[in-house]
């Protein structure tokens, strides 16, 4: 067995040894979606990582595998999310299944078939292999009949497990079992009071409250098959495992608990459980969890819209295990960062390149592209700013100039201009304020001026030089010069080191620049 170190190849090698031996079924990995809210990052991280898991799996066994993505679509909508619309309408069905209930945006059967069909969407945009698997389908064809028959017969043990871990105002009436009251449809409200494994069913009371909709008081007698009712979430992720033997599944830090009894309860229905593996949760800006409900945080159109997608799967690929923050300022950084590894993949060992983020994220690096020039985003957004021009074919011409090997690459450079194009109108032109230079720094403005008309080359360090000389000639602080020039030249309070800027735009844009500063 190779010893590759990426964190998914260890991922691999695990799954690989819990088998031994190929199993005559494709090895199942599976994610999980929550249909309450529209699909976000978070969704689209636990694919794309149980996807780069699943295809060091399959690089190192050549065995069949299959992705299952798991919409809970008969789970019930405990509360109306702050982002939808219609939230009068959603709060009449409170407790229902969210299969049962209305789409809120009125174009499809029901409300997890909107946020079903969105998850697609979300994902065959990106290009992942996956089957979207609809719990309420699974439930009705009989996909679970077998397993909820074992549960309802060992219900005492699931108890067993699953007791002590509530607070004891919750023991009495928690149940593994939700049947769908028959009278107002609610799967939240019922109390189950009775089992009968000698023919699937549970006798239950429709009286518990959903927020402020109360139970409808009926008594009835539900089947737990085909359907009729579900089982509560960490029951129910064993029940998945079971019935698919699933071998591999992620999932967040704040799940570890649930995945741990989930385990315990697969084991009690007569199998082993998954292969898992946990990851840190995204944070917003402010370091707080991002939420469906809520809406915040940023999101994976939002990232492609002003930036490469490889470069979001760059960043989710590092660190795993680690909390990451998402807002606008890191994306640059992280862009290129990207940008560096596809320049440092060539140069890397054959027999090292698996353990590379550009492997695994290029399809165990089936279509690396090239990328060999000293061109990167934050070059490009400081070029941008800088001739505060909309026209990329003027901002790649510039380019191209600053370095002739952009040419190699216009695809990759073109897109990144587009990008850049994006970010500049949308976030750094609704902040600058250009001020007016005081007479002091027209002077500074003039002598730098002079300095650059009279310099000839276009080498960087020299041109980095040329403030510093005109800071000694005025006995100030060059830190005061680099200031003025940010704030008055170019609206912002930093920006990027002269040298670079001044060979990026040239002599020519330079100095019409600093002539308009010293007027």
């Amino acid at each position: 067995m190779a010893n590759y170190k990426s964190w998914p190849h260890k991922e691999a090698s695990g799954l690989q040894r819990r088998y031994r031996t190929q199993p005559d079924a494709p090895v199942v990995f599976q994610t999980g979606f929550g249909p309450s809210g529209l699909p976000h990052i978070g969704t689209f991280a636990e694919v794309a990582r149980t996807t780069w898991v699943r295809r060091a799996f399959e690089y190192l066994t050549g065995w069949q595998t299959r992705l299952v993505a798991f919409s809970d679509d008969m789970d019930g909508l405990r509360k109306v999310p702050l982002n939808m619309p219609q939230k009068e309408m959603l709060a009449e069905h409170l407790g229902k299944p969210l299969c049962h209930i209305p789409d809120p945006f009125g174009c499809c059967e029901s409300y997890s078939a909107h946020m079903n069909n969105k998850l697609r969407e979300f994902l065959n945009a990106y290009g992942f292999d996956y089957e979207l698997q609809s719990s309420q389908q699974a439930y009705t064809r009989g996909d679970f009949n077998a397993g909820l028959s074992i549960l309802l017969q060992k219900v005492d043990d699931v108890l067993a497990i699953i007791l002590p871990t509530l607070r004891e105002d919750k023991r009495a009436d928690w149940s593994p079992f939700m049947p769908i009251c028959e009278n107002c449809g609610r799967i939240y409200t019922t109390r189950v009071t009775g089992y009968h494994p000698e023919n699937n069913t549970v006798d239950y009371v429709c009286d518990k409250p959903v927020g402020d909709m109360p139970g409808c008081g009926h008594h009835g007698t539900a089947s737990v098959l085909n359907g009729h009712a579900k089982v509560g979430w960490k029951v129910d992720w064993a029940l998945r495992w079971f019935s698919y033997d699933v071998g591999y599944e992620m999932y967040g830090k704040d799940l570890i608990e649930s995945a741990k009894l989930s385990g315990k309860i697969t084991r009690v229905m007569g199998k082993q459980p998954p292969n898992g593996f946990f990851y840190e949760l995204f944070l917003d800006e402010e370091g707080k969890k991002i939420s469906k409900s809520v809406g915040k945080g940023l999101t994976v159109d939002t990232w492609t819209g002003y930036a490469p997608l490889e470069s979001l799967l760059y960043f989710l690929f590092q660190n795993p295990k680690k909390a990451k923050r998402l807002f606008w300022g890191m994306v640059p950084r992280t862009v290129d960062d990207y940008l560096a590894e596809l320049r440092r993949y060539p140069t890397i060992a054959d027999e090292k390149k698996p353990d590379t983020a550009v492997w695994h994220i290029f399809n165990r690096g089936q279509s690396v592209p090239t990328f060999n020039t000293s061109i990167n985003f934050s070059l490009i957004n400081n070029l941008v700013s800088g001739l505060g021009t909309d026209d990329p074919a003027l901002v790649v011409e510039f380019l191209e100039r600053y370095d002739p090997t952009a040419a190699d690459y216009r695809d990759t450079i073109g897109d990144l201009v587009s990008k850049s194009l994006n970010y500049y109108r949308d976030f750094i032109l609704p902040n600058k304020t250009y001020r007016p230079a005081t007479d002091t720094e027209k002077t500074w403005f003039t002598a730098l001026k002079e300095l650059v008309a009279a310099y000839d080359g276009d080498d960087e360090r020299e041109l980095q030089t040329l403030p510093f000389d005109v800071a000694r000639q005025f006995g100030v602080e060059p830190k005061q010069i680099f200031s003025a020039f940010y704030e008055v030249l170019l609206g912002q309070e930093r920006g990027p080191r002269f040298g670079t800027f001044a060979k990026l735009v040239g002599k020519e844009k330079t100095l019409s620049l600093l002539e308009k500063a010293a007027e």
